[in-house]
């Protein structure tokens, strides 16, 4: 089996640390090999921040690099441009549509880029957009973004919904587990754009 490369990009504070967990956690379940690497920057402060997954027969290195990803999964659409070079020839991006402002054009010193999605289909990327956000707040919280993503991501790969949800129960807080599982389901039944 071919090892798979996914990389979960977005910003500090958006969930990608609990969506890494919940896909390592469905994979090893899987009986795969599994590394994961998790990037942080400066997450602390609203900046970039990168996970590599991992997963195949047997797994050597967790670094996924320039060319390799199979699917970028991104909370955001700048993080998408911005890591798109890692993407393979034959890859997918699946990114929210939610525009958050990095430090440069809070403080007036850049304007947030337009058409960066239509820019990326353009260079050849398959992109799946998403407006993670507002599904997210239908289940009950705008924390739900990564997981409404994560549904998105199940619709590429070859594991059971069922599976998926109980990666979520085990991955999840039992308080949040409702919220999560219907953030799941609204994001696994979003229509495809």
């Amino acid at each position: 089996m071919k090892t798979v490369n996914i990389m979960i990009v977005g910003v500090g504070g958006q969930g990608t640390l609990l969506a890494s967990r919940l896909l390592g956690c469905l994979l090893t379940d899987e009986g795969y090999d599994v590394k994961v690497s998790e990037v942080h920057g400066m997450s602390q402060r609203g900046g970039s921040v990168v996970t590599y997954v991992r997963f195949g027969e047997k797994v050597y290195s967790p670094i996924i690099t320039e060319g390799e990803a199979d699917y970028i999964v991104s909370f955001e659409k700048l993080e998408a441009a911005r890591w798109s070079s890692c993407l393979a020839k034959d890859g997918q991006i699946i990114v929210n549509t939610q525009e958050i402002d990095p430090m440069p054009v809070i403080i007036g010193k850049a304007t947030y880029p337009e058409a960066i999605l239509e820019e990326l289909r353009a260079g050849g990327a398959k992109v799946e957009e998403i407006d993670a956000l507002s599904l997210a707040v239908k289940a009950g919280s705008v924390k739900a973004v990564n997981i409404v993503l994560m549904a998105r991501l199940a619709k590429y790969m070859n594991i059971p919904y069922e599976k998926w949800i109980a990666a979520l129960e085990k991955t999840v807080a039992p308080k949040f587990l409702e919220l999560n599982k219907k953030a799941f389901e609204l994001g696994y039944a979003a229509e495809k754009d």
